[in-house]
């Protein structure tokens, strides 16, 4: 298992360097995180244009409700509770950019007595920005298929190791307060709140929409909103990386009491270590050893790469599968189709005889049952011939 994990290690080892061009001018980016960032851009602005063309669906629907015949006190209701199109700022979208960027930070950091990344460098803001302006100047998208959602949702999920392996677990673990550093509640709230508080935010306010801005009910607590990927995936993800790493006491515990599981796929080994002398124990006990970090964020990685393709091809595989149905039937049909006229004619010279000599014995057989008459006629013909 580990030695698949090899390329996904050597990925990120390539993918984190800072850019040497923009190094040399003391800005440490990476091609990862530009991708991450344009991937943001995109998704935002095929988010933007999606509620766009609904409002513009209600309110065709609605005026056409209100122009056939006299009008209902429901249809006039209807036009009257359609918001009308606000034009669009370029400042409002830099501001929706920001929040869904940078809202779940602002919104935890201070409860874990931190300063924003935001405050202490512009990096990462003026990527984003950059990265939507960008965006914004391509003349039009490609509809969100498929294929162009898996190339996005891999992106993504290879971006947001940035934060779920290399930035929470550091935060939490390396907090001042013992008890902070402690809690694995502490560690998978944060998993939560941190991915997901700019986006709620932004959906909250209607940012996104075309509409003035409003209080709307975000999409996560709408019914079943609950079970969308994106939020049980990340504290889902950030929880195995502290299984692997050994990163807080609840999760050592937890990968010993699973090491039949992770045993199999190599991420569980049995070590002799005098670490358990420390709490009283007999020298050069065995444990569960801790796995490589590197390792475990590949691990996490292709967790959740898995789940987002799986999400993927739950919402845009429809075609895929209607593909895959067509091409089985035809493989079916063609399978239980008799035999064309080109396999009849591919008969070898001996098959050939076989049946000649089978249709002799048939006309013979059938030249005995004539009647006695026409025997006598022909060899009276036969008679007459020259």
């Amino acid at each position: 298992m580990l030695f698949l994990l090899r390329p996904v290690v050597a990925f990120y080892d390539l993918a984190l360097q800072p850019i040497p061009p923009l190094a040399w001018l003391g800005v440490h980016v990476s091609l990862l995180e530009i991708a991450g960032a344009l991937r943001l851009a995109v998704v935002l602005r095929q988010q933007r244009e999606l509620y766009h063309e609904q409002h513009l669906a209600k309110i065709a629907a609605a005026s056409h409700g209100a122009k056939t015949g006299k009008p209902s006190e429901k249809a006039q209701r209807a036009v009257v509770a359609v918001d009308p199109l606000e034009p669009r700022s370029r400042v409002r979208d830099f501001v929706a950019t920001l929040v869904v960027a940078h809202g779940g930070e602002a919104i935890a950091a201070p409860w874990l007595d931190l300063r924003p990344s935001f405050f202490l460098s512009s990096t990462g803001p003026a990527i984003n920005l950059g990265a939507q302006a960008l965006v914004d100047l391509l003349p039009n998208l490609p509809t969100p298929s498929l294929y162009t959602e898996l190339a996005l949702t891999i992106t993504h999920s290879l971006f947001r190791m940035i934060l779920l392996c290399n930035v929470i677990p550091r935060v939490v673990t390396g907090h001042v307060e013992p008890n902070v550093a402690a809690s694995s509640y502490t560690l998978l709230l944060t998993a939560f709140i941190m991915p997901h508080g700019g986006p709620f935010v932004a959906n909250l306010f209607s940012l996104l929409r075309p509409t003035p801005m409003g209080i709307t009910t975000p999409p996560e607590l709408l019914p079943y909103g609950w079970a969308a990927t994106d939020l049980w995936a990340t504290p889902l993800v950030v929880g195995l990386y502290a299984t692997l790493t050994h990163a807080q006491p609840f999760f050592t515990y937890l990968h010993t009491l699973l090491f039949v599981f992770f045993s199999p796929f190599g991420l569980a080994t049995v070590t002799l270590s005098d670490a358990s002398a420390k709490l009283g124990g007999s020298h050069n006990q065995p444990v569960v050893a801790p796995l490589d970090a590197k390792a475990a964020r590949a691990v996490c990685a292709v967790v959740l790469c898995a789940l987002h393709a799986n999400r993927a091809l739950r919402l845009y595989g429809s075609g895929l599968s209607e593909t895959i149905a067509r091409v089985a039937a035809a493989r079916n049909k063609s399978e239980s189709s008799p035999p064309s006229s080109t396999e009849e004619s591919e008969k070898s010279p001996e098959d050939e005889t076989a049946d000649t000599r089978a249709r002799g014995r048939v006309e013979t057989t059938t030249s005995r049952d004539e009647p006695t008459e026409s025997r006598v006629l022909r060899s009276r013909l036969r008679r007459r011939l020259p």
